[in-house]
């Protein structure tokens, strides 16, 4: 499954990273809906859950997110929806690790 969020905020590190197979963190923005999926091996074998899915989070709950590869690279983000199709463009989609 995938889960939409909206970016609510995120560190000044993101926009300085340079390393080639980061510069993906360069293009967050706050505001911008970003599609992240749930994959084995993130997804819990008990729960079939990613951890920090938001799975009962709804509304105004400011949820927090850190890059792989650049801890410094974090922020905040609203859950908008659970799709059980994903969908998410190649554009602002992740995966939970």
């Amino acid at each position: 499954y995938c889960v939409e969020f909206r970016t609510e905020s995120l560190s000044q590190h993101c926009a300085l990273e340079t390393r080639p197979y980061a510069r993906w963190m360069q293009y967050l923005r706050e505001g911008h809906t970003v599609c992240v999926t749930c994959q084995p091996p993130a997804m819990s074998t008990a729960t079939q859950r990613c951890s920090g899915d938001g799975h009962n989070a709804h509304g105004d709950k400011i949820l927090h997110w850190e890059a792989i590869g650049n801890s410094q690279c974090q922020g905040t983000w609203k859950k908008i929806r659970q799709l059980e199709h994903c969908s998410c463009p190649l554009v602002h989609s992740f995966i939970f690790t």
